[in-house]
């Protein structure tokens, strides 16, 4: 079994990506297993998705745990299933929405205690594009999704991607390009 993490920013195009990959896989005749966090079929995952779309640093902090604790209920759940590849959005990047130097506490403290992964992406979008995509979807906006927020946790982000095998994709570009890349990552290894 592989286990890939694709995990970015708001907007970066994790889930498209996810569903990308989880398609072209089974087209290939793989048993495939996707998981997207946060989850709204546990208490934790919409628990979790109700605080991103409040305000307030208890809201924030709340957010945060709750994302935590689905991911981790998404391990114990299904990480021990058979399948040829296990595929989560969001992971261990859920840390860096945390406020500074927590979000180091929490990725060191998470990744500890979760399974940790060879192929783990990070989809790196700049704020400016991650904003404008935002905008265009025409949703409620979570309390993360503005400007100066996206550039904060951005580069809390990059910071993060360096205590671990993180593949650091530009996903400013099209998605066929990022696709392209994760998959040629994958065959490389």
């Amino acid at each position: 079994m592989q286990f890939i993490v694709i995990d970015g920013l708001d907007a970066s195009g994790k889930d498209t990506q996810a569903f990308r990959l989880s398609s072209f896989l089974k087209n290939n005749n793989k048993e495939v297993f996707l998981r997207i966090h946060p989850a709204g079929d546990n208490f934790f995952g919409v628990n979790a998705k109700r605080f991103l779309l409040s305000k307030g640093k208890s809201a924030h902090f709340a957010s945060a745990i709750f994302y935590m604790m689905d991911v981790i209920r998404s391990i114990l759940y299904y990480a021990w299933r058979k399948y040829d590849y296990i595929v989560f959005v969001r992971y261990l990047m859920g840390t860096a929405y945390l406020p500074s130097p927590i979000h180091k506490i929490a990725y060191w403290f998470f990744g500890c205690i979760v399974t940790k992964s060879n192929t783990m992406f990070f989809l790196d979008i700049t704020p400016e594009e991650a904003y404008r995509r935002i905008r265009l979807r025409h949703e409620i906006h979570e309390m993360f999704e503005d400007f100066g927020e996206l550039r904060k946790v951005r580069a809390k982000a990059l910071y993060l991607t360096l205590a671990d095998n993180w593949v650091v994709i530009n996903a400013d570009r099209s998605k066929e390009q990022v696709e392209l890349e994760i998959r040629q990552h994958l065959c490389a290894n």
